[in-house]
């Protein structure tokens, strides 16, 4: 946000005590937690520069907490590529020898999934402030010990969840906790893309390693890479986790040697009865990407930067006239039944959760400008200075995480899958 108050661009919900109260991960953004770091820097090191460690170390370039010290990978293109960002940093090829430097206190893992949790549970063992991108880990097993090793340490632990940083989101939720859409009676979640996912392999042999989403070693594809951002806005709606959950996974279009699903689907059960539907697939992209909170009184869709009221103005002169004349001539053919009125989606522009305003460029705008992803990561920064946890955040991030690799197992199994005791850990954005 170039430096703005965050609690200013979320707006008038309430003062920033009513914001930390209700979502506790923001006290590392407050004003004073600021100026505390304004003058600090932190050493950091990435592991990990591929698309993902390069997308953050651009953000790194613009914080200025952020010092960046050190680069590793095993791929010397990414690693010669992540050089471009900070040509002082140091280059690495082995994460360990990051970790038994005592000068870097803080790393970056932006690793393939499956090295997410040793790597985390190394850093956080050694001493270093963690930032790790989500999902947390490949198993629900892994992600447990994850939790483990962070409750064991006196470490900060960040997962890649942004949106629990973006404005709009924050906003979002600020309003459907305080009764907007009146009572969530569903929730609709959908990311829609149309490519084969793939990456371009210079030699057969580094095809695993750079397609690594596409193998069930490395990853779980749809489930871990997209679904579980998603899956946390549900849960942080509804402010409790599914008891349960259904799921179906198949390779419909690109059968290309790939071992994860294209097309997935899932549904999840909360204790209420409130059901969160899940699609994905990457063959069509005609919807894109959207969260649908589902109120009695209204609807919520917070990537589009809209809420909607089931109850909208009268539709204006001729298109009001039109409808007229078709009820009309609906009620008089007799059906078996009552007469039919068409349930087609209505037409409703919705308001704004943020404000609407122009861009730099004077290009209009639907909101604030970013995902949460540079506030993310300024968060971090400035908790690797202060030491200060972000309350509840690695709560949000382990249960969406698990909740995707449940889906995984209902779908390899073929069955409803319960969530299971063992892995259930404190929550603390409950009603």
């Amino acid at each position: 946000m170039e430096r703005r108050d965050f609690f200013k661009e979320v707006g008038a919900i309430g003062g920033s005590g009513m914001l930390i109260s209700a979502f506790p991960w923001l006290q590392s953004c407050t004003s004073e937690v600021r100026k505390e770091t304004a003058k600090e820097k932190v050493n950091l090191a990435v592991i990990g520069t591929g698309s993902r460690g390069q997308y953050h170390l651009f953000n790194l370039q613009k914080i200025p907490q952020a010092n960046v010290v050190g680069l590793c990978d095993i791929y010397e293109p990414h690693l010669q590529a992540a050089k471009a960002y900070f040509p002082k940093a140091k280059g690495y090829s082995d994460y360990r020898e990051v970790l038994d430097n005592p000068a870097i206190k803080a790393v970056v893992i932006t690793t393939p999934l499956h090295l997410h949790a040793p790597i985390t549970i190394a850093a956080l063992q050694a001493g270093k402030q963690v930032f790790c991108e989500k999902a947390m880990a490949r198993t629900p097993e892994d992600c447990y010990k994850v939790y483990q090793a962070y409750k064991a340490s006196n470490q900060v632990l960040y997962i890649g969840m942004q949106r629990l940083f973006d404005a709009k989101y924050i906003k979002a939720m600020s309003m459907i906790h305080a009764g907007l859409i009146g009572k969530i009676c569903g929730v609709r979640a959908y990311w829609f893309r149309n490519n084969d996912w793939r990456r371009p392999v210079p030699t057969p042999d580094l095809e695993r390693q750079i397609n690594w989403r596409l193998y069930k070693e490395y990853s779980a594809g749809l489930l871990t890479e997209l679904s579980t951002h998603q899956l946390q806005i549900g849960n942080w709606a509804m402010r409790e986790i599914p008891t349960s959950l259904m799921a179906s996974g198949d390779l419909v279009y690109w059968k290309d040697g790939r071992e994860v699903p294209d097309n997935i689907s899932m549904i999840y059960h909360y204790s209420n009865g409130v059901k969160m539907n899940y699609e994905s697939i990457i063959s069509n992209k005609f919807l894109g990407l959207e969260e649908e909170i589902f109120g009695d009184r209204g609807t919520m869709t917070p990537e589009k930067n809209k809420y909607y009221f089931e109850e909208v103005q009268p539709a204006p002169g001729i298109l009001q006239m039109i409808n007229d004349i078709e009820h009309k001539m609906f009620d008089n053919v007799e059906l078996a039944g009552p007469s039919w009125v068409p349930e087609t989606a209505s037409v409703n522009k919705g308001e704004f959760i943020m404000p609407h305003s122009k861009t730099t460029s004077g290009a209009s705008s639907t909101g604030a400008a970013g995902d949460g992803s540079v506030e993310l990561m300024t968060a971090f920064c400035q908790s690797a200075i202060t030491g200060q946890r972000a309350k509840n955040l690695v709560e949000e991030a382990y249960y969406s995480s698990v909740l995707a690799l449940l889906a995984e197992r209902a779908m390899d199994e073929k069955k409803i899958i319960h969530f299971p005791d063992e892995l259930k850990i404190p929550y603390l954005n409950m009603k």
